[in-house]
């Protein structure tokens, strides 16, 4: 395999992308990308891959509110694939805080000396997993996947990269609600929650689950069972006490 190497200090290639937007070709530019602009950019094997699918994305997507706050301008995804496929991934995947960047021709990756050859796995030339800082186009952190068999995701993920840039930053908070419809102690759950600024995921069970389902993972069954970052809080009452505290 090609040694990789940081290039810590250097500036990212010069490299026009053919892009597709509104059933229309366009050409996006390292300048329009870069200059001026402080960005966070990621680069994966390819689109619809599972690590890059099941967490290497969707981690950036979700914690691009809180790079933004902390001076980021955009996160960019490099992968070499066409913008059909880039494109479709991002529908795929909702990721509308991501700018997806077509390497079709693997020349941005190539020049970051980024390109491996993956024909053992019939994929051609594509890109190793790397992330990186970049400011006004001068690459100032890198975080290089080590150079083992398959596929390591060990550095080059969304926390890693955010604490690097402030290892106090704010993270979203993970909050699930397992609710049943038309309940009215979830709807208020979800209120307080909302009031208090939390985004959740909503789960719906049907009667026929419920009770299974909110035995397993909470030793209750009854709805709403409200988990935050891994703890259980427990019903709409047990909330309101925890946001009160």
């Amino acid at each position: 395999m090609t040694q990789l190497t940081h290039r810590e200090g250097q500036r990212v290639p010069n490299v026009t992308f053919r892009v597709r937007e509104n059933n229309e070709w366009k050409d996006v530019t390292t300048d329009d990308l870069f200059k001026g602009k402080t960005v966070v950019l990621f680069s994966l094997p390819g689109a619809f891959t599972p690590t890059c699918s099941s967490t290497h994305l969707p981690r950036y997507n979700e914690l691009a509110p809180a790079f933004a706050k902390n001076g980021v301008d955009a996160i960019l995804c490099v992968s070499v694939n066409d913008t059909f496929v880039m494109n479709e991934w991002a529908k795929d995947q909702e990721a509308g805080n991501i700018v997806m960047v077509p390497d079709g021709n693997g020349e941005f990756t190539d020049g970051m000396g980024m390109l491996v050859d993956k024909t053992d796995l019939g994929f051609g030339k594509r890109s190793w997993r790397y992330s990186m800082l970049v400011k006004d186009g001068v690459v100032e952190k890198m975080f290089i996947e080590p150079q083992e068999p398959g596929d390591p995701f060990k550095v080059s993920d969304a926390d890693t990269m955010l604490d690097y840039i402030n290892p106090n930053a704010k993270k979203p908070d993970q909050v699930v609600v397992f609710s049943k419809v038309g309940c009215s102690f979830c709807a208020r759950a979800k209120r307080l929650l909302e009031e208090n600024g939390y985004v959740y995921a909503d789960v719906p069970l049907d009667n026929k689950i419920r009770g299974k389902v909110l035995g397993a993972v909470s030793g209750e069954m009854t709805a709403p069972q409200i988990f935050i970052n891994g703890r259980l809080i427990g019903n709409a009452e047990a909330l309101e006490k925890f946001l009160a505290a």
